[in-house]
């Protein structure tokens, strides 16, 4: 294998598995470990910096750190890494004074920015300070797009909301809200340098093909449509039977916030197999803990009317069969048929874009699914001043992914409005950093915590269920939050290894907990993989592959097993080891801004 290059940039930010896995690149363990020192603000302005809504992902975040956290490979549960956001969210005094401060000089530029969701609040917060004149259009009367009309306050109190949307329309966003766009020829012929399309996927999918699905509409209702409603509080009641068909997030939400609402008997029916639903595993577990049933491998066939009202939904059996290539056939059992009773069904089985209010003849060419054609690294549409992000623009994702894409929409504008390549991008900011402090001393907390994942205590269910504003989840206390930081592995604190320093005493093969370490000949990766003191069987993971040393072998560190523990530093009789801090920073329109003054 050839040596591995200390200065690649993306090496070591794979390494950082937590960071890699997160659209945004939030730094995860540097703020872990802020936490853990109790520096709360600090803490709070490292999200705020990577992924601007640390208190409302704190609560709702999809959490894909987490499956791709090292602890989970050591025990059973990763590091808390979305409940240890909220720590900092929730500990943290007064920020504002971290964050930029207007009235910022004016540029002479204007942005439109059409629905008022995490993408385009993420565009607006980027471009303000570069003295853009920015003006936001949403349909709803306050600002947050889906988080605040699809999310139940249960589990993001709209106290929340507001102030971290407000971080950003502070910054000095003209605010059009109560206003819905209807044509985007006419915000184009307002002259706007640019404009970012962040609507969303606002259209619930249906079964309209059902029968009985027009007869039932009184007490049939789409899901995200239904929690808009209650939302804005226009819904404030539901039957005491309720069947939510899906088996995603929105379905957890519906059938939790129908429990709220008067629902009785909730029961919430998929028609594939348990292991495929889409919800978040946590949502899942919330939803069960409220004592709402879910029943697999059952799909609708008929909504039932009876006097011109609904009294239930008729449902098949089917079981799963998968192909070699994974592909899922839904096979009929045999079995009878099953009514269920109902007043109100809920239909939460997936949202599509929708676009009625942009013109097919601007030049903005549309594709599959009705979504516009982009080009994936600038979000830029076919007609160039005009780009989109969030799920407007790939179909729906979670916030943090629109969070990452606003990100980067901003910086397409930025180079947009000031006439430069839009593939000109910068680099990430990075830098490394020695955490020596004295000859067995280091500026972390090396020692692995023994600790199990501790769990979020969660409101009774006689007081959660009695009223919708009640948050279910209380957070860590600031002492369980700190044990639980500490079961962080640093994974960003980096074993960097420097061969012309090495004297080949194998010291930190012998101290090393993990056998991660082997000095050995070289040779191809797959045979390297098969002759290390530990077989490296995770292909997904790197090999850290040394130069040649005076032995004429190499060194070999499997990167799926370190702890950066750091003790073959501390037992290195010359410092051949060192630990060193790998900070990660992805690049926002501000350092476009300092790449043009350079």
């Amino acid at each position: 294998m050839k040596p591995t290059d200390n200065n690649d940039i993306e090496y070591f930010h794979k390494v950082v598995d937590c960071q890699y896995a997160c659209p945004a690149h939030t730094p995860v363990p540097e703020y872990i470990r802020l936490i853990a020192a109790g520096r709360y603000d600090d803490a709070y302005m490292i999200n705020w910096e990577s992924n601007v809504f640390p208190g409302i992902l704190g609560r709702t975040c999809d959490r894909p750190c987490e499956p791709a956290c090292r602890r989970g490979r050591v025990e059973e549960e990763p590091v808390a890494i979305c409940r240890l956001k909220r720590v900092a969210a929730d500990n943290k005094e007064d920020i504002k004074k971290h964050m930029p401060q207007g009235p910022f000089p004016d540029n002479g530029q204007r942005i439109a920015l059409i629905g008022g969701g995490p993408a385009s609040l993420t565009v607006a917060r980027d471009l303000a300070p570069l003295g853009y004149e920015i003006h936001l259009y949403d349909e709803w009367k306050k600002g947050g797009g889906m988080m605040r009309t699809q999310i139940p306050s249960f589990r993001l109190p709209e106290s929340v909301l507001d102030e971290e949307v407000n971080y950003v329309l502070d910054l000095g966003i003209h605010t059009h809200f109560n206003t819905y766009v209807s044509s985007m020829k006419e915000v184009l012929a307002d002259g706007y340098d640019a404009v970012f399309v962040g609507t969303g996927a606002p259209r619930g999918r249906d079964l309209s093909k059902i029968p009985g699905r027009k007869e039932g509409d009184a007490n049939i209702h789409i899901g995200i449509e239904w929690l808009e409603s209650v939302a804005f509080e226009h819904t404030d009641s539901i039957g005491k039977k309720v069947i939510v068909l899906g088996g995603g997030n929105t379905a957890m939400d519906c059938c939790r916030t129908s429990r709220r609402l008067g629902g009785e008997e909730v029961t919430v029916i998929v028609r594939s197999p348990f292991k495929d639903m889409k919800a978040s595993d946590w949502e899942i577990v919330d939803a069960q803990r409220e004592g709402i049933p879910i029943r697999n491998n059952m799909p609708p066939k008929e909504f039932v009317v009876k006097d011109g009202k609904l009294v239930g939904v008729l449902f098949g059996k089917v079981r799963a069969e998968y192909d070699d290539n994974g592909r899922r056939s839904l096979i009929p059992t045999g079995e009878p048929d099953e009514f269920v009773e109902a007043d109100d069904v809920i239909i939460a089985i997936g949202q599509d874009n929708s676009f009625p209010w942009i013109e097919r003849d601007l030049g903005i060419t549309f594709g599959k699914w009705d979504l516009p054609v982009l080009d994936k690294t600038t979000f830029q549409s076919t007609l160039p001043r005009v780009f989109f992000g969030g799920d407007a623009a790939f179909g729906p994702e979670n916030i943090i992914t629109a969070v990452a894409q606003g990100h980067q929409a901003a910086i397409s504008i930025h180079l947009f409005c000031q006439g430069m390549d839009l593939m000109e991008r910068p680099d990430p900011f990075v830098q490394m950093t020695s955490m020596k402090m004295g000859i067995h001393e280091w500026m972390y907390d090396s020692g692995i915590a023994m600790d199990k994942r501790f769990q979020v205590p969660h409101v009774q269910n006689d007081k959660a269920l009695s009223d919708i504003r009640v948050e279910v989840e209380l957070g860590f206390e600031p002492p369980v939050g700190f044990k639980e930081a500490m079961r962080c592995l640093n994974c960003d604190v980096q074993t960097v290894f420097e061969k012309d320093l090495c004297i080949e005493c194998d010291a930190c093969v012998d101290i090393c907990p993990t056998s991660c370490i082997t000095f050995t000949t070289n040779g191809t990766e797959e045979d390297l993989r098969t002759r290390l003191m530990a077989p490296a069987t995770d292909l997904t993971q790197d090999l850290y592959v040394s130069d040649l040393l005076p032995t004429h072998r190499v060194m070999v560190k499997d990167e799926n097993v370190c702890l950066h523990c750091g003790l073959c530093a501390e037992r290195c009789p010359t410092s051949a080891w060192d630990m060193k801090q790998f900070f990660y920073g992805v690049t926002k329109a501000s350092e476009v801004c300092q790449l043009v003054l350079e």
